[in-house]
Order: C-alpha cells, then structure tokens, then sequence
C-alpha cells in the first residue's frame, strides 16, 4: 500500500468528525459552506496564532520605533511567503498522513529528525516564554497580581487539554483566534491618518536611523510571520483532524483565508504602535506593561486595555498552538500516542511535553531582571533563522513524486519554493554578518 492510499485510511476504526459533518444531506451553496465549516481550522489557526504575544510586542515595538512606511507595506508582501510555506506543510500532511518530523526521519535519517525536533523545541521554548510575558502582561493590566496572573494562565493553558476530542479543542481554539480582530479595532481607536497610510504604500521609504537595527527588525518581522513551529502545526494538525488528499480545495481556502487575516492584523497593530511613535525614547528596551503605560498616556484608556486584553488573548492562543506543535513532532518522532481526540491517560507522555513545556515557560518568567522586549524580538529573529534548512526539506519532500504522487509541486512552484529559500538563506547570512560584526 502506498503512502498516499494509507493516508486516505488513516482514520480505519471510523471517520472523523468532520467528514462525518460534510456527508450530511445539504445541496448548493449551503454545502459549500458547511465544507468549509467543518474543514477550517489548522490553516486558520497555524497563520492567526503567528500573532503570538511575542509578535505582538515585537509589531508594536516596531511601529513605535520606526513608524509605518516600510514595516506595513512589508508585512502585507509576506502573504504569498506565509501562503506558500503553509500549503505545502498541509499539503504534505494531507497527502501522506504523516507529520514534518517523521517523514524527514524517514526520508533523510535519524540526525535530521533529531535535528528538526531539537531546534523546534528550542525555539517554541522561548516562543513560550514570550506568550506567559504578554499573558501575564494582559492580566496585570486589569488589576491581578502577577503571582495570580501567572498561576491563571497556566491554569487555562492546561485546562485546554482536559477538553473532550480534536474537534472541541479546534473549535475553541477558532474562538480564540476570532478574538484576534481586537488589535483593529484598537488600532481604529488610536484614528490613524489613512494618507499616511496610503503614503506609505506609494512611496514605501527606509526610515532614517541604525540601519543595523533596521535591518534586525525586518528580520524579526520576517520570523515572525513564517516561524518554524507553523510548519510542524499545520502538518500534524492536518493529520491529526484526518484530513487526507481528497479535501485539499478546502483547506488551501482555510489556509489563504488565515494567511489573509494574520498580515491584515499584523499590520494593524504595528499602525497602533505608530501612535507612540517620538513619545517613547527607550521603546526598544521597555516591557509590555510599560508599553501599555505609554498606550494609556498616549492613546488613551479604552485603546491601552482593548491591547491588554488583545496580548492576553494572543498569548493564550500561541501558547497552545506552539506547544502542539512540539508535543505532536516529538510524540510521532518516537512512535508515541499523540492525538487530540486521546486523552491525558491514553496519551501520556503526549500531554507531559504540552503540559511540562508550559511549566517550564511560566517558571522562566518568574526570574528577575528578565529582558521580556528583547527576548520577544530575538526569538522572532532565531525563528527567521532557523527557517532556512526546514523550507530546504520542506520543498525537497513536497516535489518527491515518490513521496507526494500527484500532488508534487509542480514546476512554477518549485522555481517559487526555491527562490524564497534563497531569500530567507540570504537574511540569514546578513544576520549572522551583523551579529558578529557587533560583538
């Protein structure tokens, strides 16, 4: 049996919940949107929570450091990179049912399924530690403690795992993203000049100052919207949801509708860091309730707890998604039970690595004298990094027709695949460069 033909039984004892939903008796338009309905999801979610806490901070930092004529026009451009890197995960999810990890393992030996999975774990690490800083931020603000904001965030976090099945915990982690269009609203509040805005796609300029600074930011940027734990999410949630080959049309929209709203977000909320813009000196080294201190003086009020509420939210959202992301690749990397619809008891050592790696972020935030802005910007340009050699696999293992039978990537896409390689191989060297030109 081939890879594919075992993808399409993947789900033998019975048929997931989603498929169940769409063989229901609806015709016309209304069936299509039912589809849609049931198969949205890893997509969505893989892209919106790419709005994680430590993005957040690191967009808002940006606009308030550098305004908005090269950073919003730049993070719009990153839609077709995202879309691109995206499909091509779920697609190779969808048409082997085996997630990143194992089938680089399977592929090309046991070093680079190591190598993947210690670099992932790494990152997602401090990835984790960024959304416990904005959580806790987004909790203080509205008047709890820090003790009792950490201990509620981790409370939430673990209690999403108590939830019953795949399907509930995607639909509330849908939910969640949802809420993720509160950063545009409070971005409406701060009444951003729309010339200014169109001003910046017509004329796109450099801004004056460091460009060494500027060149590390838009390498932040950059990671941010293609970090390594979205690949490893949205292949194994793919696989997880049992979505196979057949569903392929549906979850390249739900993936294209995610990639859509994150840039429109994303942009959104580096215009709401423009309005501190000139009003903060040291924005780059200030922490996230100084950030929301400087919102309130500046902004007013209503705009500095909707971002509050906002960073909470997208904290919470991540948190669980990044650590998904490496729960699901160590599990498949070592044969272990690991899906969803599993609970704690039949997957143990599953829920050990959610569970255990946001034990470990909550403790971390807790040392004194932690760099939160720094760390935030830095974990996106580690993530920027660290891209180069998971699209170079990711782009080999989606053009293996051996692999992929007839959904291998075809020629423009490869020639496409190739050259964002390129790119991303090419700030990495200007990274490295610059680090150690500053040391």
């Amino acid at each position: 049996m081939s890879e594919i033909e075992s993808a399409v039984d993947y789900y033998p004892a019975g048929q997931p919940k989603f498929r169940q939903l769409m063989e229901r008796p609806n015709a016309g338009w209304r069936r299509f949107i039912w589809i849609f309905w049931a198969l949205m999801g890893p997509g969505l979610l893989a892209a919106i929570a790419n709005n994680d806490a430590g993005g957040v901070i690191a967009y808002t930092v940006t606009g308030a450091q550098f305004g908005i004529g090269l950073f919003v026009p730049l993070v719009l451009c990153l839609l077709p990179l995202e879309f691109t890197i995206q499909e091509m995960s779920m697609r190779l999810g969808a048409a082997t049912g085996k997630g990143f990890s194992s089938l680089a393992r399977q592929r090309y030996g046991a070093f680079w399924g190591y190598y993947h999975i210690g670099t992932l774990a790494f990152e997602n690490l401090l990835t984790l530690i960024t959304e416990f800083i904005g959580m806790t931020a987004g909790l203080i603000i509205l008047g709890f403690p820090m003790w009792l904001s950490v201990l509620v965030c981790l409370a939430l976090v673990v209690t999403f795992a108590l939830l019953t099945g795949y399907w509930t915990k995607e639909r509330v982690a849908l939910f969640l993203g949802a809420l993720n269009t509160v950063f545009l609203l409070a971005a409406a509040l701060t009444h951003p000049s729309w010339s200014a805005i169109g001003h910046a796609f017509t004329t796109w300029n450099i801004p004056p100052g460091d460009q060494k600074v500027l060149t590390w930011y838009v390498i932040a940027t950059i990671g941010n919207a293609i970090a390594p734990w979205m690949i490893f999410f949205q292949g194994s949630g793919t696989v997880d949801k049992g979505v196979t080959s057949r569903e392929l049309r549906f979850s390249r929209i739900d993936t294209a509708i995610g990639c859509v709203l994150q840039v429109i977000v994303a942009a959104g909320i580096i215009v709401f860091g423009a309005v501190l813009f000139g009003h903060v000196k040291t924005i780059g080294q200030a922490g996230p309730a100084d950030i929301i201190g400087a919102l309130d003086r500046v902004a007013g009020r209503l705009p500095a707890v909707l971002f509050g509420l906002g960073l909470f939210n997208a904290g919470f959202l991540a948190s669980i998604t990044v650590s998904l992301s490496s729960s699901w690749s160590i599990a498949e990397l070592f044969g272990w039970a690991k899906s969803l619809n599993d609970k704690i008891s039949a997957a143990p050592k599953f829920y050990t690595i959610y569970i255990g790696s946001m034990v470990i972020a909550t403790l971390a935030i807790l040392l004194p004298g932690l760099p939160l802005n720094l760390i935030a910007v830095v974990t996106q340009v580690i993530g920027g990094i660290l891209m180069t050699p998971l699209l170079i696999f990711l782009v080999l293992m989606t053009s293996d027709k051996g692999l992929m039978g007839e959904h291998t990537t075809r020629l423009f896409g490869r020639t496409w695949s190739w050259l964002m390689v390129a790119l991303m191989a090419g700030l990495t060297l200007i990274t490295i460069w610059q680090t150690l030109t500053n040391l």
